[in-house]
């Protein structure tokens, strides 16, 4: 199943709620929201910095990882970006593919 990483900065707003009902919650929201798409949370860690929460999660699609990060983003407590992983198999068949390029000419 296609893994997506989901990174995530917190609103004041859900920053305040977040001190409200802890991390162990959000963690299990964010379960329960991958297993309505019938996915699974693989992982969730809180971060100091730039960003708030790495989340990897297994998808079924992009239509999933979209809805996933549209509702989350929508409900206006977090502002999310999603990267699509690939596992290094994944990328040993992708080398294989061998797409024709032209890179363009500085000439």
């Amino acid at each position: 199943m296609p893994r997506y990483l989901f990174i995530a900065k917190y609103t004041a707003e859900g920053a305040r709620a977040l001190m409200q009902t802890g991390g162990s919650a959000r963690r299990s929201s964010i379960e329960k929201a991958a297993a309505s798409v019938d996915g699974r949370l693989e992982s969730f860690d809180f971060a100091l910095g730039e960003d708030d929460v790495y989340a990897i999660l297994e998808l079924p699609d992009q239509r999933a990882a979209a809805a996933l990060a549209l509702t989350i983003s929508g409900a206006g407590i977090a502002r999310v970006r999603t990267v699509v992983l690939m596992s290094p198999e994944e990328l040993d068949a992708t080398s294989q593919l061998g797409a024709d390029y032209t890179p363009a000419s500085t000439s």
